[in-house]
């Protein structure tokens, strides 16, 4: 209420006493000395007011934005110097709670998920033993040859799913902070792909997100690519005004308009027969977003390819 009332205590009755301050100095030291004592008065004020507003406003607000982006980059939420009024300063203490409160879930939810998928490596490791043992034996009845494939498949596709939990519990961790460039992820992707070649476009546009962040992302939608019979992917990046983007286009069959809205989503995969757990894109998805990027596909045509364009 001070700063409120004082804001429009100046801009309101300030003029109409100056004008009157004016015509009782006219008389005494003539009209331009007049005008001067005024207008120096006016100026006083203006800066004690502005001064007020920075104080208890525009500073603390400032200080609230610098400790969000702190935190968004990994930083522990802690104290600001000055919070300003009582509704700054109950703002920016809410914010600080739910940042603090945020971190902690994250964090309980990778160690939950880093203690789930320890414990279960030790069945799993005992599941394959037996099974492997189960294939050495000869005088198997009919039909056990199957099951035992069955069960050895499961395995590698339960170590998988894991493996996945694991990634996508680490994405939410905004531990990729940095910049890097196309060209430095160039030979990270042939080493992950066989037949797939890469094409660069303006491959020395700064992007900013760290090679190590990069190498995940670009590496789950190439690899994604090959698998579905892709032979080239392009990658393009550029800036529009203050926000860079980059594109990753390849020839393949595309993604049907049915499947188009649920390509993010964790588990969902089309090659579930031989071996895909629909856990890459949900991965690139799920890093970018907690290093304040966006992912999308670009509409095309069914047979014609698919492109993603992310935003950073």
């Amino acid at each position: 209420m001070l700063v409120l009332g004082g804001s429009l205590l100046a801009i309101l009755v300030l003029p109409i006493y100056a004008a009157l301050i004016a015509d009782i100095l006219t008389p005494l030291t003539g009209r331009r000395n007049a005008v001067f004592i005024v207008a120096a008065g006016s100026f006083l004020a203006t800066l004690v007011l502005g001064w007020l507003l920075w104080r208890l406003i525009l500073a603390p607000v400032q200080a609230l934005a610098a400790q969000a982006e702190a935190i968004r980059g990994g930083a522990s939420p802690g104290e600001l110097e000055h919070y300003g009024t009582p509704e700054v300063g109950e703002l920016a203490q809410a914010v600080l709670d739910m940042a603090e409160v945020l971190q902690s879930r994250e964090m309980a939810v990778r160690g939950y998920t880093d203690h789930v998928t320890h414990e279960l490596k030790t069945p799993l490791t005992a599941i394959r033993g037996a099974a492997e043992l189960l294939d050495a034996e000869e005088d198997l009845p009919p039909g056990a040859e199957r099951l035992v494939a069955t069960i050895a498949g499961a395995e590698k596709r339960a170590v998988k799913l894991l493996g996945a939990a694991r990634s996508i519990a680490a994405a939410r961790m905004p531990e990729h902070r940095g910049a890097t460039r196309l060209i430095d992820c160039v030979r990270p992707l042939e080493m992950r792909v066989d037949k797939l070649e890469i094409k660069i476009l303006n491959s020395n546009e700064p992007l900013p997100l760290a090679q190590s962040g990069l190498d995940v992302v670009l590496g789950h939608i190439v690899e994604n690519a090959e698998e579905a019979g892709a032979t080239q992917v392009t990658l393009d990046s550029g800036r529009t005004d203050d926000n860079a983007w980059l594109t990753v286009a390849d020839n393949g069959p595309g993604i049907s308009q049915g499947n188009a809205g649920q390509v993010f989503e964790p588990f969902f995969t089309t090659r579930r027969d031989s071996g895909g757990t629909g856990m890459g894109l949900a991965i690139v998805q799920t890093l970018l977003l907690a290093h304040g990027c966006r992912i999308s596909l670009v509409e095309e045509s069914e047979g014609e390819g698919t492109k993603f364009r992310i935003d950073f």
